[in-house]
């Protein structure tokens, strides 16, 4: 079933629909950074673009403005909310199965498509794996951001029978796409993928599945626990220059209780 957002899971724990985020009150057509409490972090955009990070080890998540803010639909600061804005296609490749490539032009910094499907718990998620065989294949995505004092938040995305373009994306170990966490309305992300640089019409899209394209790399302990585990890995196709030769893999959906 198609759906361009993401939609509660099937266990009903988290409501990715509902409105929890209190709205600015700027009352101009476009938000300025140093008067919105949207903005109080800086500014998340530059002309449709992501604005760059530069010297940190990991991507910032992004507050856009919201159904309760009230300045207009056309701020700046409504990027990825707006959805799909470039022309992409579902196609078939040789070895990957489905893929999606794009259409036309889309400039580095631009947002692509968001990856929506259920919005599911840790225990959903983990039984929804632990039932899959050797031939299905997976799209539940886990999504792990750091916060202060140690915590972790966890975010899980299942397209697999609700979802949206975006379960037809590929892994690549150089790919041209990055996700960046995108609240809108509540604290449940909407995961956007934004180009990472400037991609020609015709090329496919992909992103890395682990999240660390433009996060800090690999430790060695995550090496060689991936080592460990590549009996139950799939191989990668990617072809690129510094292919890991299998897809990455996240042990604790695995780990029984």
């Amino acid at each position: 079933q198609y759906s361009p957002d993401s939609v509660a899971g099937a266990d009903g724990h988290i409501d990715p629909t509902e409105v929890t985020f209190p709205g600015c009150s700027c009352l101009t057509s476009s938000c300025v950074a140093e008067v919105c409490s949207c903005l109080c972090r800086g500014e998340h955009y530059n002309s449709l673009c992501l604005r760059p990070v530069e010297d940190e080890e990991y991507t910032r998540p992004v507050f856009e403005c919201n159904a309760m803010c009230r300045c207009g639909e056309s701020c700046h600061n409504r990027v990825v909310q707006r959805g799909l804005q470039f022309r992409l296609e579902v196609f078939k490749t040789e070895k990957k199965g489905w893929g999606l490539r794009t259409l036309e032009f889309i400039a580095k910094g631009r947002f692509v498509c968001e990856y929506a499907g259920e919005v599911l718990g840790f225990n959903e998620a983990r039984r929804r794996i632990q039932a899959q065989t050797s031939k299905d294949s997976n799209y539940i995505i886990a999504v792990r951001e750091h916060l202060h004092k140690g915590q972790i938040m966890e975010t899980f995305v299942d397209p697999t029978y609700i979802g949206n373009i975006g379960r037809f994306l590929n892994h690549s170990c150089e790919p041209n796409l990055f996700m960046v966490p995108v609240r809108v309305d509540s604290m449940v992300p909407k995961l956007a993928l934004f180009a990472a640089a400037d991609i020609s019409a015709g090329e496919e899209l992909s992103y890395d599945y682990s999240g660390r394209f433009h996060n800090s790399p690999v430790t060695s302990r995550e090496q060689k626990s991936s080592e460990e585990d590549n009996g139950l890995r799939k191989p990668c196709y990617c072809g690129s220059r510094t292919c890991a030769s299998f897809l990455p893999w996240d042990s604790s959906l695995f780990a029984t209780p």
